[in-house]
């Protein structure tokens, strides 16, 4: 069974989603600062994906073929960590039997990756800030200066400006490592990922799973404060629990559902009721209308609609991808679950457009949701929307759509997802798929 395309970017072992556009701007910006040695806090939740961040500022800077070498702070005891970090020699204490080379060392030339930086004890962060400064230092019991080259990448769910004001946390390091900032934004913020993400854990434990429309819904209303940690565990947990191919709502923890019961109740309450204008109107339209408007008077920005309206981010995304899924169009709710899993084989030239620049690479596969392609170097110059245009010959037809590009590899392959193409392109497209999808044997139920 052929499962949906997942929308990651893979990181050397490590996959990253950038399904939303703000995670998509966040890897542009790791893009361009990777290439400099300039020190790299990054900021955010427990659960978001920060060392995934973290790992990918490594894979795209001169330093990618170099040591990679991450700590966690907070898992250190107390007494182990400037022996962890700055090595030691025989005989340095009891039980030092051999010398033993520091994380510093070990990552010499490449990057040094300091999880849960704010859990550092004082005296180790005065240490910390003179070897940041280049200045060499001695392993524990030692009588040799030690000298390294190490790009330090830091990351803290801690507000440690707050813990610098408070006197626990240097000023100066903090200034020292944060020489660039990134914050990952939780989960509850990009709701547009929560699908994706739990698609790609079942792929990677469950394949011949997938979840229903309303389960998907439930899950985007849910508040995620365990971030992507949390979603994974819920997945896993509800995918034990479904009792046929499909995950649906009723296989989700209480809490999910619950919390997608209160979200849509608020929703209702909240946008406008029937005036004598739309007297006739169902709700469902009433609410169509008065999100268009928001809209509008807010210039398409989705968070500014939302607080005008007086809902949340995540209900008035829920409610854009029901109302997309009620349209003939291919806008990106069609993924949520009226996408068809048929993706055909076929290899033609497709020309990618954006506001950075033009690539013409080749399509690996195209379904009526997107394609996948192959030979993009550089999938963060065409973060956001795109043009896209191919000719399949069989047809002798040109296609053209709007796209966006939702995972990519270090390979060259990407996976594109149409937002909206011509009504006449995307019937004769689906005829052409139908045909395929009957030529390889696949029945309705796949």
């Amino acid at each position: 069974m052929t499962t949906a395309a997942t929308n990651f970017v893979r990181i050397h072992e490590m996959d990253a989603i950038i399904c939303s556009p703000s995670m998509a701007a966040l890897m542009a910006m790791v893009v361009r600062v990777a290439p400099s040695d300039a020190a790299v806090l990054i900021t955010g939740e427990t659960g978001t994906g920060k060392e995934v961040v973290a790992r990918a500022v490594h894979a795209h800077s001169r330093r990618a073929a170099k040591p990679w070498v991450d700590v966690n702070c907070a898992a250190l005891p107390e007494h182990l960590v400037e022996s962890e970090l700055f090595g030691y020699e025989k005989g340095a204490f009891s039980g030092a039997d051999t010398s033993k080379p520091g994380l510093f060392e070990l990552a010499d030339r490449g990057t040094l990756f300091l999880d849960e930086i704010g859990e550092l004890e004082p005296k180790i962060q005065v240490k910390l800030l003179r070897v940041l400064d280049g200045t060499p230092y001695y392993r524990l019991g030692g009588s040799r200066k030690v000298s390294v080259d190490v790009r330090i990448v830091a990351a803290t769910n801690q507000p440690l400006e707050q813990r610098v004001k408070e006197g626990s946390f240097r000023g100066d390091l903090f200034h020292r490592i944060g020489q660039i900032q990134l914050r990952v934004p939780p989960l509850r913020e990009r709701p547009e990922d929560v699908a994706a993400l739990a698609q790609y854990f079942l792929e990677q434990h469950w394949p011949e799973l997938r979840l229903s429309a309303a389960a998907v819904e439930a899950l985007q209303a849910y508040s995620w404060p365990g971030n992507v940690r949390e979603l994974r565990n819920m997945v896993l947990q509800s995918a034990i629990n479904a009792q046929s191919g499909e995950i649906e709502v009723s296989n989700l923890p209480p809490e999910i559902h619950a919390e997608a019961r209160t979200e849509a109740a608020t929703a209702t309450s909240a946008l406008p009721t029937a005036d004598s204008g739309t007297a006739g109107a169902g709700l469902d339209e009433m609410e169509k209308q008065a999100i268009a408007r928001a809209l509008t008077q807010t210039g398409g920005h989705q968070g500014m609609a939302a607080e005008q309206l007086g809902i949340s981010r995540r209900t008035l995304s829920r409610k854009l991808r029901q109302y997309r899924l009620e349209t003939r169009g291919f806008g990106p709710a069609a993924s949520g679950g009226e996408q068809q899993y048929f993706r055909a084989a076929v290899t033609v030239p497709i020309t990618i457009t954006s506001r950075q620049g033009e690539a013409v690479v080749e399509t690996a596969n195209i379904s009526s949701g997107g394609m996948a392609v192959q030979g993009i170097q550089n999938p963060f110059q065409f973060a956001g929307g795109v043009s896209v245009s191919f000719v399949i010959p069989e047809l002798e037809k040109a296609f053209s759509a709007q796209a966006q590009i939702v995972w990519a590899d270090a390979t060259g392959k990407a996976g594109l997802r149409f937002t909206a193409m011509e009504e006449a392109d995307a019937t004769r497209l689906n005829s052409w798929l139908q045909t395929k999808r009957t030529e390889e044997g696949w029945s309705n139920s796949q």
